[in-house]
């Protein structure tokens, strides 16, 4: 019997990726979704339906998204201009109503609605819910040019509860988490959600943590896009960071990696939710899409390991 052309492609992905299946199967992965992606409906929703092929494969996925712009674009509409600091958000009680609206409100939900289009048994939740991130208020901070700087109504994780994802996990639910906690008081607080995925990550021992962007990866020249670092360990990121190759977006995200690393996660992937397809790719091919980032480059295995990277 001869197989049409896209029969032969689709039976041929379906053997490549089967390894990788049989690996990852029952295995957690945080996915993490910067609030670009919410800009364009297609986009959003082809990312949702990548992360619901992991969730229907058997990979127990746990879905962190924030919503920087679409807090920008709501607190402009009320009179007020943002303010960031090194890629930090400064959060007055004003900004914190708004950003409890447009995370837990507005983006969560609208996460839900595809997941139940799909069939997906998805759940919201934000760090309040059942203890899940246990944070206190950041003390202001002091800077390399002498100044300090107050972000309001920001937290730091102390903790994480696993619990709380793990029976949800277990049950077969998909959860999907805005990152705003509290501290012991009740009092809330705005966290970065790269923070709280790898957190998340490095409490539930996960074998993967994607931080999915709207850049392609890690460059070693943020202006060249033939720079992509392909894979890279934390000396490596050190490395760049001491050559000026992270803009100050890139600061806390380079942090939670590492964060998350040394916690226990085993990989994290920085990918581009504007190409298509880049979370499979990522998941189920060695080449992958994005940037690979390790504790040391020397356990990767040969296939894993790309000749032009230097970094």
């Amino acid at each position: 019997m001869n197989y049409r052309p896209e029969q032969a492609a689709a039976i041929r992905a379906m053997r490549n990726a089967a390894p990788y299946i049989r690996m990852y199967k029952g295995k957690v992965f945080v996915v993490k979704v910067g609030g670009g992606i919410f800009a364009n409906e297609a986009t959003t929703r082809s990312l949702v339906e990548q992360v619901a092929i992991l969730h229907q494969v058997g990979i127990k996925v746990v879905l962190v998204h924030g919503g920087g712009p679409q807090v920008d674009d709501m607190q402009r509409s009320l009179g007020v201009e943002p303010r960031l600091v090194d890629g930090r958000r400064v959060t007055d009680e004003k900004t914190l109503e708004v950003t409890i609206m447009v995370l837990n409100g507005l983006l969560n939900t609208r996460l839900l609605t595809i997941c139940r289009e799909l069939g997906i048994n998805a759940v919201g939740i934000s760090g309040v819910d059942g203890g899940l991130v246990k944070a206190r208020k950041r003390a202001p901070v002091g800077r390399a040019d002498g100044k300090t700087i107050d972000y309001g109504q920001v937290g730091d994780v102390e903790s994480i509860a696993p619990d709380v994802l793990l029976k949800l996990l277990d049950a077969g639910y998909m959860p999907i988490v805005s990152p705003l906690s509290c501290d012991e008081h009740g009092h809330v607080l705005n966290i970065n959600a790269d923070t709280v995925a790898a957190n998340i990550g490095a409490a539930l021992d996960a074998e993967k943590l994607l931080l999915c962007t709207g850049a392609a990866g890690i460059f070693e020249d943020l202006s060249d896009p033939s720079t992509l670092v392909s894979y890279t360990d934390l000396a490596g990121l050190k490395r760049l960071e001491a050559a000026g190759s992270f803009a100050d977006g890139m600061m806390p995200k380079a942090n939670a990696i590492e964060a998350a690393i040394r916690g226990g996660v085993r990989r994290v992937h920085v990918i581009s939710f504007k190409s298509v397809d880049a979370l499979l790719a990522e998941v189920f091919t060695n080449e992958g899409l994005g940037t690979l980032i390790v504790s040391d480059v020397r356990a990767l295995s040969a296939a894993e390991q790309q000749p032009e990277v230097s970094a």
